[in-house]
């Protein structure tokens, strides 16, 4: 009877340990995830600093998740579309320009 408790109680502390790893390395790459959601340019240095906080106990954490969430989608896609309408307003212009000259 007491082999069994032995083994059962090795067998739930190898599982909470094998939970533990596993949900740290879940919660490390969280703020990758935030990169990639909000199209961050730097994602992939995000990851891998990710990585190496995990190694530093998580210190770096805190600054990736500010990091990542620095990243704003919508300026970004309002620079590329007044990007986008400048550029259309140029080709109109050459356009014009060129059927003028005909």
């Amino acid at each position: 009877m007491n082999l069994i408790l032995d083994y059962a109680s090795l067998g739930i502390l190898f599982l909470v340990l094998l939970i533990l790893v596993y949900g740290l390395i879940i919660i490390h790459d969280i703020p990758y995830e935030i990169a990639v959601k909000r199209n961050h340019p730097h994602k992939d240095a995000i990851h891998v600093a990710g990585w190496i906080s995990l190694f530093f106990m998580h210190v770096m954490w805190p600054i990736l998740w500010v990091w990542a969430m620095l990243s704003d989608p919508f300026a970004a896609n309002t620079s590329q579309q007044s990007q986008l309408d400048d550029l259309s307003k140029r080709i109109d212009a050459l356009s014009k320009n060129k059927e003028g000259e005909k």
